[in-house]
């Protein structure tokens, strides 16, 4: 008789809580969420780096050792302004040298333009042959070409010169050093970068890399908005002006370069730094919303079902679970979505403004109905 009374309050509690699993309150089984409107964007993110929009590296096509450095990191800088100079010297000489040996060219021909006219003369009088002519008249041709060749290595030396100056090819600002006074620059094999200079830093560019699955959704013209690491708390704006239609493949990963002006007047955003995007696609308003946790939920394999779930979805369809007239049970609804903002989606047709969706099973709910284990020396069996 003990161990009868003992079972009667395990037995009422079981049938209190199968009672609450079945009876009319469906949220003691599935948690929902109601389907409202309001309005929604759709952004695609993207990570890029600002640019300055024409940046040009200043380099040098002669060698040498920097004798005059003008310049610095941030200063502005105008079109054919003086940057730096390279030791002359040794190109000082040479262009004396490409002058002498023209000198010497042009005095060589003029004799032999002489010996020319003299063999002309002597010709009729016999006193020269046709065969001393011609050679007198090739030598003055070989004598005005060593001209024409000295007066190109003048022309060489002179430019040589020239480039020891090194300006600035366009205003701007200068965001790249890389000599110091006194340092030697070797320009045999590749013309060594000096200096990079922006040309306005107040309109810049960001180069952000966008998925192959996101970028049909890019135009031209869509406004963006980005964050920074240096001004945490603001958000910046721009707009796409090039959707790059060259692949991109990093670890099998396809993307395409997208290109965003940015106003910068104040100058607070420097050339190099991260910046986090977020493409504005598309936008609805008013829109029917549903969860997206909705469209996740997947029931368990001994849920009850009101109809059976379709096997096969067309084309944008998703399927979505509504509590049954049997609290116990699911009622499988297909619904037609459009963009989503990846906290709730918009549903074009299949469900109604009022209406909730399953979003997941509650707690209560996801483990044994009477909750703890049994006793040891119940086999789950009927009083005796």
């Amino acid at each position: 008789m003990m161990r009868h009374a003992s079972w009667w309050p395990i037995a009422v509690l079981a049938a209190v809580v199968l009672g609450g699993c079945s009876g009319t309150g469906g949220n003691d089984i599935y948690a929902t969420a109601p389907i409202t409107r309001g309005d929604l964007r759709h952004s695609v993110t993207a990570s890029g780096t600002l640019s300055a929009v024409v940046s040009v590296d200043v380099g040098s096509q002669v060698s040498g050792k920097i004798s005059t450095l003008l310049v610095d990191f941030n200063s502005p800088v105008r079109k054919g302004q003086l940057l730096a100079e390279i030791d002359p010297t040794v190109y000082m000489a040479s262009l004396r040298q490409a002058e002498g040996e023209l000198d010497s060219a042009k005095a060589s021909a003029l004799l032999k333009e002489q010996n020319l006219a003299r063999k002309q003369v002597l010709l009729p009088q016999r006193a020269a042959t046709q065969f001393d002519l011609d050679q007198a008249t090739a030598e003055l041709a070989q004598a005005r070409s060593a001209v024409v060749i000295r007066q190109a290595a003048l022309d060489s030396a002179r430019a040589n010169l020239g480039y020891c100056k090194i300006t600035s090819p366009v205003d701007g600002v200068v965001i790249s050093r890389k000599v110091d006074l006194g340092q030697t620059v070797a320009a045999a094999m590749s013309t060594p970068v000096l200096f990079t200079i922006a040309q306005d830093i107040t309109q810049m560019h960001i180069s952000a890399p966008v998925s192959e699955a996101d970028i049909g959704l890019v135009k031209v013209g869509q406004s963006i908005e980005f964050g920074v690491d240096a001004f945490q708390d603001e958000t910046f704006k721009g707009e796409v002006i090039q959707v790059r239609r060259a692949p991109t493949t990093i670890s099998n990963v396809v993307t395409y370069e997208t290109i965003i002006r940015v106003a910068n007047p104040e100058r607070r955003l420097f050339p190099g730094m991260t910046a986090n995007v977020s493409i504005l696609v598309a936008e609805r308003s008013n829109a029917l919303l549903i969860a997206n946790s909705a469209l996740r939920f997947s029931p368990p394999s001994d849920t009850r079902f009101e109809q059976p779930p379709p096997t096969r979805l067309g084309p944008g369809l998703r399927l979505v679970y509504r509590v049954g007239s049997d609290p116990a049970t699911l009622r499988p609804v297909m619904v037609r979505t459009g963009i989503t903002d990846g906290i709730h989606t918009e549903v074009l047709d299949g469900i109604a403004a009022g209406e909730s969706a399953v979003t997941s099973l509650r707690d209560s709910a996801a483990g044994n109905a009477f909750g703890g284990p049994m006793d040891d020396d119940d086999d789950g069996g009927p009083p005796l």
